[in-house]
């Protein structure tokens, strides 16, 4: 088996290590923020090392907030890297800057792949992800295995850079959904319709979905971590949603109203690491006068 190193042990790569690890991969990590995950993985077999022994794996998988982050660890692992090895880049990234990165690493004779990730952390632990990759037809069939430790749908879009892009574009739906769902709870409890009235009508229905369930688990429920995604990350990948859409010279109004509701949260108080995408209802509330904090 090749050997993995992985970059990136949050929210959402922790539970993509420990599937790896569990699953018989050899696999070197580093710490970044906190060592809770780097114990826990050692102490599964992993072992620890320093960026320059991760970069020196046969596939080393990156899993961090977006480009800014991955460009860093890219530059900082490149002189380590071997010729033929392969970075897997989960992140949400620029597609600007994953082929920017792409050309960078070609010159080593190393491969980048754009595999980024939908649904939450919950499907990272329990091995059920879904990933959309950019590569190649050899080098996706190389990587195939390994995603499959940890996701349960594999799609490979296309060439490199497909992925990201896709992934913007999944972002976009999830997001806007997100942005309609918070505008049209603020203007039910304004007229006098709760949001638990409002499920009612809508669970079950022709406008229900998983994404919709997921985000009621804080309005109906009260889970805080229904959803774990943050505000600012959203922000980020709708920004990002943005310049593909510019470079493509594509008009794209409605991509840049739901930006807004995400900025307008970011500047009134959710740019914190526990404000989640279901909590966007409570600023669309406070920006009307309304408090929508879960009853």
């Amino acid at each position: 088996m090749e050997r993995i190193g992985f970059l990136g042990l949050g929210l959402m790569g922790h539970g993509m290590a420990h599937n790896l690890v569990t699953k018989g991969w050899p696999l070197t990590v580093a710490a970044h923020r906190s060592r809770t995950a780097v114990e826990d993985l050692v102490g599964k077999g992993a072992v620890e090392g320093s960026i320059a022994q991760v970069a020196g794996c046969d596939i080393v998988v990156l899993c961090v907030t977006g480009s800014p982050q991955v460009e860093s660890l890219v530059r900082q692992m490149a002189p380590h890297l071997r010729e033929g090895a392969v970075v897997v880049d989960c992140s949400t990234s620029d597609p600007v800057s994953t082929a920017t990165l792409a050309a960078e690493l070609a010159t080593r004779g190393v491969t980048l792949v754009d595999a980024p990730l939908s649904r939450t952390p919950k499907e990272a632990w329990a091995g059920t992800l879904d990933v959309m990759v950019g590569a190649s037809d050899a080098v996706f069939a190389r990587v195939q295995p390994v995603l499959s430790a940890f996701a349960g749908k594999i799609v490979h879009i296309g060439g490199p850079g497909d992925g990201h892009r896709m992934k913007l574009l999944n972002n976009f739906l999830s997001l806007g959904y997100a942005a309609l769902y918070s505008e049209a709870l603020v203007l039910a409890q304004k007229v006098g319709i709760s949001p638990p009235r409002f499920d009612q009508v809508i669970r079950g229905g022709r406008m229900d979905c998983g994404f919709y369930q997921t985000f009621m688990g804080y309005m109906i429920e009260g889970n805080r971590e229904a959803h774990k995604f943050t505000l600012s990350n959203a922000a980020k990948d709708l920004r990002y949603l943005e310049a593909m859409a510019d470079a493509a010279g594509v008009a794209n109004p409605v991509g840049n109203a739901v930006k807004n509701s995400f900025v307008a949260a970011l500047a009134t108080g959710g740019a914190g690491d526990a404000d989640y995408v279901p909590h966007l209802p409570l600023f669309v509330g406070r920006a009307n006068g309304l408090d929508m904090e879960p009853k």
